[in-house]
This record gives structure tokens, sequence and C-alpha cells, in this order.
């Protein structure tokens, strides 16, 4: 908008500046054009450069409504009255909003109605779920936005061949894989700078790949298999890709989106939005997206109260549970589901609808999982009735919904599931009440899922009262951990799910850690190490496990550290120290042994995320034959090591070897300086040469002096300036 200034205000700026009007051609000034002078605004290059989907504007808040009954003008009202009972409910309605057109010369209403809501999500809701609604035998409502006739009213009425573009290679998603020191990646964001680096150990600090201010309005997002990086916006979602440039290869419009989720296998993407009721006394609307992610297309969305979507899962933002759409295993991206009320419906991405068209009905069911690698549900029951029908989990086969796997429990208290990320494993911890029901203990359900029949076996603690801390399973492996007991200083046991003599299929305790200072289990995605953590109240205590000789390697501190993770290879661990301390932020990196390579230190530091890896091509017996003949294999490293480390101390030689050129030229040229006015010095005082006074001679002189009848001889130092 342009700014007004009257001519008193133009002329006591003049005068300040000592600048005659009358003597200036205001002709002969020439302004550059546009409103602003050609002058950008502080923000107005981020504006610019800043990538923001556009969104298509119109009546986004209009529906029309077909089929109504054609009605004189006497019945005109009631069915009004009718009309608002039913959109009522969904939205606030403006004043004035409901608009029924009649016939002029007849003065019946024709067939139709405009509806205009306060937000574009309530319209959006109201055609959601009146859409085919049945007013009675004769009428079934057919509901559209107002938008979608002025869009399929530019169709053109002639069929035109589309435009065959010339193919143009794109961006080769995966040439980060192909780097030949084999390093992995990793993303920071710290305050408006969000910054991709490789992890060169090696060079014990990391490597700039890309970096780039205000990338994201609010957080990022590696994809599950590292191929893209999402960043999320106010206006939508947006993923990038590439070598080194990180190019923007789609976008999903959502407006107000506050989260994003991958399918395993990076096909889909699921946006969320909620956005606040007209009525105070409604709940939030909630707005779910599944994109395609390679076109961009929508496949499914889903509308509704938050009150539709809270049951389950981890709360995320206005009291909704996230993710709300849960995963089938594997990387086929076949099955999603989310929780319900008496529920859990199953999706299936051929469709994008209900398997069967209808959900799995499970009474009182409150949480399931899906298995990582195999269609199978994992849900738990409660008790019902209290306490006559026992509390249960159960597998159930998908698409099929079989049943193919059940156990009751009885008084439980709480009930948790963790797979082994391979698939082979559940452990099911159940938290019992005692015969008094004063007191709980725990216990654990060990489902061996791909062996015959899924036998299941009851393991429990030594002191089956000590309270669970945490559980993790072993990656790729059979081992697990468990940190217990009610002291400041816990207990940490190790357990195989082999026997010993590997004879029997039973749960063996492989030892015990006593009192250590950790609350948190990160094993390493390849096994055989683990990260005996202690976050929170212990400070950041690290110790670095091996599991396979059953001793520790080293233990180390990251003072207040509130995140640990892995890089994908199981070679190098991050700490970090996030926003949430005002001090100390930033970020360590370790060896898989515990020593301490480097540390980086970033103001307002947000997020770290290693770049993730897609699954190995080689088949595990090469894995295998590659582990027995490691010697072999590591001497061309061991020769790369070698060179990069002599070239590291032929760099710091040139870099110590500048220091002292630089220090003696600094030298010459205060010589130089101190020698040009050694003129001036003298005249200043008065013709004497103040040079000369660090020329003085130091004598030591003897003097005898007599003091009594004894005499004795004393040394002085006289010092002659």
């Amino acid at each position: 908008m342009a700014l007004a200034i009257s001519m008193e205000a133009i002329d006591a700026r003049a005068r300040e500046l000592g600048i005659d009007l009358d003597s200036v051609d205001l002709d002969s000034i020439t302004l550059p054009p546009g409103e602003d002078f050609d002058i950008l605004s502080d923000d107005e290059d981020l504006l610019q450069n800043e990538d923001i989907p556009e969104l298509e504007m119109g009546f986004a808040n209009i529906i029309v409504v077909d089929n109504l009954p054609v009605v004189p003008p006497e019945k005109y009202e009631k069915l009004e009255n009718v009309l608002r009972k039913i959109y009522g409910q969904l939205g606030v309605i403006k004043e004035g909003g409901l608009w029924m057109p009649t016939d002029p010369k007849t003065k019946k209403t024709l067939g139709y109605c405009f509806i205009e809501y306060n937000t574009p999500q309530e319209a959006e809701l109201a055609v959601e779920k009146t859409h085919g609604y049945k007013l009675d035998k004769s009428h079934i409502f057919a509901v559209n936005m107002f938008d979608d006739f002025e869009k399929y009213m530019k169709v053109p009425d002639e069929w035109a061949p589309a435009e065959i573009k010339p193919y143009t290679p794109g961006e080769n998603l995966l040439k980060w894989l192909t780097d030949d020191k084999a390093r992995d990646q990793f993303v920071i964001r710290a305050s408006t700078f969000t910054e991709v680096y490789w992890n060169d150990a090696r060079r014990a600090m990391p490597e700039l790949v890309y970096q780039k201010q205000y990338w994201t309005d609010s957080y990022i997002q590696w994809s599950p298999l590292g191929t893209h990086l999402a960043t999320v916006h106010r206006q939508g979602a947006q993923v990038w890709g590439g070598d080194d440039k990180f190019v923007r290869l789609m976008r999903f419009a959502h407006p107000q989106l506050k989260l994003i989720d991958f399918s395993p296998g990076e096909k889909y993407l699921i946006t969320y939005s909620s956005h606040e009721p007209s009525n105070p006394r409604d709940t939030h609307r909630v707005v779910l997206i599944i994109f395609d992610v390679r076109t961009g297309k929508v496949m499914r969305e889903f509308k509704g109260s938050a009150d539709d979507f809270t049951t389950g899962g981890n709360m995320g933002v206005s009291g909704v549970s996230w993710p709300i759409f849960r995963w089938g295993g594997g990387t086929d991206d076949k099955y999603f589901a989310r929780l319900g009320k008496n529920v859990i419906s199953v999706y299936d991405t051929e469709t994008f609808a209900l398997i069967d068209k209808k959900s799995l009905k499970v009474e009182n069911v409150v949480d399931f999982s899906w298995s990582p690698t195999d269609p199978i549900i994992s849900l738990f029951v409660p008790e019902l009735g209290g306490g006559n029908q026992p509390a249960r989990v159960s597998l159930v086969q998908i698409p099929g919904k079989e049943e193919i796997r059940q156990k009751n429990l009885f008084s439980v208290s709480d009930c948790k599931m963790y797979w082994q990320n391979n698939g082979e494993y559940l452990a099911v911890q159940v938290d019992r009440y005692t015969k008094t029901k004063k007191s709980i203990y725990t216990g654990f359900e060990l489902f061996r899922i791909k062996e015959r029949d899924i036998p299941i076996e009851v393991f429990e603690l030594d002191n089956k009262n000590d309270k669970i801390i945490a559980f993790a399973w072993e990656p790729k492996g059979h081992r697990f951990a468990v940190i217990h007991g009610d002291g400041p200083k816990p207990d940490i046991s190790f357990y195989t799910m082999k026997a010993v003599n590997n004879n029997v299929s039973r749960v063996s305790k492989l030892t015990t850690l006593k009192g250590k200072q950790a609350n948190a289990l990160f094993w390493s995605p390849a096994g055989r190490f683990i990260v005996l953590a202690g976050l929170k109240g212990f400070n950041g205590q690290l110790e670095f496990f091996n599991v396979d000789d059953l001793e520790t390697m080293a233990t180390g501190e990251h003072f207040m550290a509130t995140d640990i993770m892995w890089d994908p290879t199981g070679r190098y661990l991050a700490t970090a120290v996030t926003s949430v301390h005002e001090m100390e932020n930033g970020f360590h990196i370790w060896s898989f042994n515990g020593k301490l390579i480097y540390k980086i230190s970033k103001d307002h530091f947000y997020q770290f995320q290693w770049r993730p890896r897609p699954p190995s091509l080689l088949t595990p017996e090469k894995e295998e034959d590659i582990s027995k003949n490691l010697k072999r294999y590591s001497k061309k490293y061991e020769q790369e090591d070698q060179d990069v480390n002599a070239h590291l101390d032929l760099e710091e030689r040139k870099r110590r070897m500048q220091l002292q050129e630089v220090w003696e030229s600094w030298v010459t040229k205060w010589k130089q300086l101190h020698e040009e006015e050694r003129a001036f010095r003298m005249q200043l005082r008065g013709g004497e040469d103040s040079d000369k006074e660090e020329e003085a001679e130091y004598k030591e002189i003897e003097a005898e002096e007599l003091v009594d009848v004894t005499e004795e001889t004393v040394a002085f130092d006289l010092d002659q300036e």
C-alpha cells in the first residue's frame, strides 16, 4: 500500500536537510518504476525466493446441495428449517448463508440450494458427510463444492491431445549412496538454517553438503529409505532430493499443515491439519490427506472431528494421536490401519477403501501394532465385566482377518507390545495385580512368530516385583535387554531367545549388570553393541557395551543430552542437546566403541537426523562371508586410512608453517615501523635515544664494610640503569 505524506511534512523535512525546494526541478527527476521504487524490503527477497505452494482461491466455503424437494412458497420455511437442522450440525452457517432459488413464475423452489459456511473446512466436512444423504425415497442429496462447478465449466468442449514434452533426465536420488568414502549424511536444524552434512569421521569433522535458510516453517523429516527430505510449511509439504543440490521434487498443498508421515516404502505421504471450530464448545476439525509421493496425486482424504481420531497412539496436537494411520509391515505399502471405537479399520492401497468394505470389529480394543515385516496385526483387549472376561492379546492375519494366535491374560493392569524388527519375535509386557490388588508385578509373554503354531513362552525376571524401566530387542538378532529395579541405580539384564546349548528354544539369561546410571537402551542397527544411556536425571551418562563379549568398551558423558541416535550402519552414534535446554546446545559424534570423534556447538539447536539407508542388497550368506573374511577386505581400507592420516599430517604441517610465516611477517612489519618512528621518538625525548636504554650493561661489584671486630664481606648486586 502506498504511503501518503502531506506537503507540509515534505517542506519541514527539506528545511531540516537544508534543501530549497524552490530551486529543485521536480520534472527532471525520474523515479524507478513500481510502487516500492524498486527498493526491496528486508524480507522481500525471502518472500520472492521462498518456494510456496500456490493454492487455488475461490468460493471455498460454499456448497451446493442438489436433489431437494420442489416445494411451494408455503412450505419454503419448513424445508429451510430441515436443511438448517442437518447442515447446522456440521459447522456455522453464515447469516443469510442459506439460499434456495425459486422459479419467478411458479414461485416454487428449483430443487437445489447454496449454503455458505464460515470456513472452507466446514464446507468440505459437509460435503463429506452429506453427499448421498437420503432425505426420503425420492430425494437423495448430491452435494458438491461451489468451486467444483467453476472448475468443470472450464473444461473445453473439444478434446485436444496433450503436449508431449521432450524427455529430460531427472535427479539421481540415490547417488549419495555411492560416496567413495562410504560416509553417511545427517541433517540439522539450528536457528533459521537447515544444513545437510557428510559425517567425515576420518577427518574428525563434518563436511557441508547443502545449506538453506528458512527452508521449513516447522520441522524436517527424512523419508524411511533416505530418498527424500520433507519440509513442513503452513501451505503444505514439499519433498527434496538429489546429489548435493536438493532440488524440489514435489509439492503437496495442505493449508495449516502440522504433521506428516511417510509410508515405509516411501510411496505415500500422509499430511495432517487441525482447525479450530467456529463454536468454542465443539472439538477441532481434523483433515488428513494421503498423497502419492511421486506424482503428488491425492489418493484419499479423511475429515472429521478430533474426537474421531483420539484413540490410541502417541498424543500429538489438539489431543489427536499420532500417527493416526499405522502402515503394514514391509516396504510394499499395501495396507494401513487406524484404531477406532471397538474397531480397527484396515485399508488397502489398491482402492484406498476398507478391506471387504468393513472394519475389523474387536470389542473394547485399546491398542494394536503391525509386524515390521508381515501383514500381521497384534492387538490388545483389556479385561471386561470387572474381570469376568479376561484380557487378551491376539494375532490377526491380513487381509483375511483370521485370528492365528491368542493368549488370555488375567488380573491385567497394563500391557505393552514390542516387535523385533525382523518380525521373528513379539514381546508382550504385562503388568498384573497381585491377589490383594495393592501392588503390581510384571511379566512377559514371548511369541515366536516364525515357528510352527507360534509357541508362547512366559518369562519373568528373577525378582518379578522389579519395576521395568526400559525394554529393547536387538535388531537383526535374538537377544533383548531390560532395565529394571526401583532404586536410583537400576540393573540391566540381557537375555537370548536361544538356549545356550542351541538345542531347545527357550529364554536364557546372559548376564545382569548391577547398579547402572541408565534409563534408556539404544541398540546398534547392526546388533551386537548397545549404548546404556542415562538421560534426564542422569545428565547424559553413556556406557558402550559389547553384548557378544559381555564387556564394557568405554564410558562417556554428554551433559544434558536429550537425544541419542545411531547412524544407519551402526558405525557411529550421535548425541545431542536440543533447545529444550537453553545452554550447551549442539551435538557429539562417537564411534561405536565409545571414542569421542568430534563435537559441534550450535545455538538454538532444534533437530538432528541421520539419513536412513535402504536395505542392503547383499544376501545374509554374503554378509556372513564378509564378516568371516573381514581382514582380507579391510586391507584396502586400512591403506586408505593411512593415506588419509598422512594427508592430514601434511595439512597440519602446512597449517603450522603458514602460521609461522604470518607471525614472522607481522614481526618484520612492526620492526620496520619501529625503526621508521625512531627520529620522532628522539624528538619527543629531547634528543635522547630511548632505544639505547635496552643496551645498558650490568656489572657485579664487591664492597667491604667493617661492621664490628669481625670483618664481613657483603656482595651487592648493583643494577645500573
